[in-house]
Formats: structure tokens, sequence, C-alpha cells
């Protein structure tokens, strides 16, 4: 075998090896641990209730104000910014917490008006809830 023939073999050889390492490398990213849609994590269940539009303009004890189109919880323990999935009659919604709460008895959550109109809940309800993951 010719040099110049070899040293081209082992420059395509190279070339097809860094081709597979770079597919695997965005296989793995699509298929595997590194997707950013989250997963559902856990199920509990817990009463819920709007705090319905007499919330509108507060600021909340995460730091933001909440609008009529604020999709959010307030929870006693759960972090600010946390993200988790509500689910009623069907209906499941990522949302985060953004306020501390509930600040009625009878519940473990109280839920922005826009996310209860989301999910169709009136009243306080019985909701299913999961923490969300990074997938």
């Amino acid at each position: 075998m010719r040099p110049n023939v070899a040293m081209r073999e082992l420059a395509l050889a190279g070339i097809a090896l860094l081709a597979v390492v770079g597919v695997l490398a965005v296989t793995q990213r699509t298929n595997g641990h590194a997707t950013t849609t989250p997963q559902p994590e856990g199920s509990y269940t817990a009463l819920a209730g709007s705090s319905g539009p007499r919330a509108f303009g507060r600021r909340t004890a995460c730091g933001g104000v909440l609008h009529p189109d604020t999709i959010g919880v307030s929870h006693p323990t759960l972090p600010c910014g946390a993200r988790v999935f509500i689910t009623y009659k069907g209906t499941t919604v990522l949302a985060q917490v953004v306020d501390r709460g509930p600040y009625e008895t009878g519940r473990q959550f109280d839920l922005t008006d826009a996310l209860a109109r989301r999910l169709g809940l009136r009243g306080v309800q019985q909701i299913h809830w999961a923490y969300a993951r990074a997938g």
C-alpha cells in the first residue's frame, strides 16, 4: 500500500469516527436524560382552591406580582420557583410556586385564578400534583 493512500484512509477513518461520536451525542441528548422537557415525579393528592381575582396586583412572598394571566400556586413549604404538575379532572398544567400560602384554611394549595380557570376548578377540590423534574 502506498503511503498517500494509507494516510488518506487513516484520515477518512478519523472523520468517520468523529461523525459516529457526534451522532451518538445528539441521540443521547434527545433520547436520554439531557432533555429539557419536565417529567412528573411522584404522585400526590391535596385540597386546592383558587385565590381568585382579589389577589391581582398583590406582591407575592416569592417576589412577583399576581396578574390575571399568572399560572402558579401558593404552598407553605415548596420553594419559590419550584415547578409542579397540577391535575384536575384529567387536565394537567405545569405551574410553579409563586407565593406562600394557602391563606384559606382547609386546603394545601392556593391556585392562581388563571390556573383554576384553565383546570376548570371551582371551590375547594381534590387535585393531583407531582414534582416537575427536568427530563
